[in-house]
């Protein structure tokens, strides 16, 4: 028999990486990481009013809701077999005052929208959050007090919060104000009103990002924010202090950890899937969703695609799930294959 050996089978030991590429059935067999509908969560703007469905400029193809649509849109994900929600409010300008205190308000938009869908839509998962820049005259995620964020008095006030987000029928609180203390806090908080079921998703590493911007915009928190948030949110150049905010978030009750923004700290989001073990999920921020709608709608990327990789990116680095603006899109895709 000739001898057909290659020299390119001596150089890498008969071991080619190729032949497992080689067709379409074998790089379906050893696929190592798949995004499917479970993955998602589709966070959503809800607005004051009725009948209202209003653009949100820096984000194409993301709206504000009134509650009746936000309705709507948890029917439509149910539909296409998405988890959960997590909704966001853009609260009327004359209920924001320093100390954001219309969070604490049992019938405010955030607690009306959750009673809301989980009357229409039971067994979608609503996730809120507790932070209170959208309550606050200042854009700020705490009550500010002579210039300065008050850590104490912020963690009290969302631990009541979230209390009564649970009461509306959240089933998950996502504090994303990253004040010292505020896991353990909102857990006890939680138990003692008897809602030891309700999870918490901590926003256990939030940096402090340049990727927020369309996010402000949509919530109307981009016009009144004083100096910035680096006080509260981390260093984007420290990773080891993300990861022991994360530890401390575990150590304090935290269920599920959530890494914010997403692709920019893919890293994070193995460093404590590997550390903790607890479901892991990412962010993927207003700012990383324009960038993509933007280049997609000039033609420089192809834009379903890139939409598609970066949300696989999450999975590969070890997320469990992602939060993402193209939930609803991606869901159709998925549903088609």
């Amino acid at each position: 028999m000739t001898d057909k050996t290659n020299p390119v089978d001596l150089i890498t030991g008969h071991r080619r990486m190729r032949r497992n590429r080689k067709a379409d059935w074998t790089r379906r067999m050893v696929q190592e990481n798949r995004l499917t509908v479970d993955d998602l969560i589709w966070p959503i703007f809800v607005v004051p009013g009725s009948n209202i469905v209003e653009p949100i400029d820096a984000m194409p193809g993301v709206n504000r809701m009134s509650v009746d649509k936000a309705v709507e849109a948890a029917k439509l994900a149910g539909d296409l077999g998405i988890p959960a929600l997590a909704t966001f409010p853009n609260v009327d300008i004359s209920l924001r005052d320093e100390t954001g205190s219309n969070s604490l308000a049992a019938n405010n938009l955030i607690n009306e929208t959750t009673r809301a869908i989980k009357k229409a839509v039971p067994n979608i998962g609503v996730i809120t959050d507790v932070a209170l820049d959208p309550f606050t005259s200042h854009g700020h995620d705490g009550i500010l007090r002579d210039g300065e964020i008050v850590n104490d008095e912020t963690v009290a006030q969302i631990a009541r919060a979230a209390v009564m987000q649970a009461d509306a029928g959240a089933d998950i609180i996502a504090p994303s104000d990253m004040m010292d203390g505020r896991i353990g806090a909102i857990r006890r908080a939680l138990d003692a009103a008897g809602h030891q079921n309700v999870g918490i998703m901590a926003y256990a590493t939030k940096f402090a990002s340049a990727f927020y911007g369309p996010y402000r915009e949509a919530i109307g928190t981009s016009g009144l924010l004083k100096g910035d948030k680096k006080t509260y949110y981390i260093d984007p150049a420290n990773g080891t202090e993300a990861m022991r905010d994360a530890a401390l978030d575990v150590e304090e009750g935290a269920d599920m950890l959530m890494v914010k923004p997403g692709l920019p700290y893919l890293d994070i989001c193995w460093r404590m899937k590997e550390s903790f073990g607890l479901p892991v999920f990412a962010y993927q921020v207003s700012g990383e969703y324009s960038q993509i709608k933007a280049a997609a709608a000039n033609g420089w990327i192809d834009g379903e695609r890139v939409m598609l990789e970066t949300l696989l990116a999450f999975k590969r680095a070890g997320c469990d799930g992602i939060l993402s603006y193209f939930a609803v899109d991606v869901a159709r895709i998925l549903a088609k294959r």
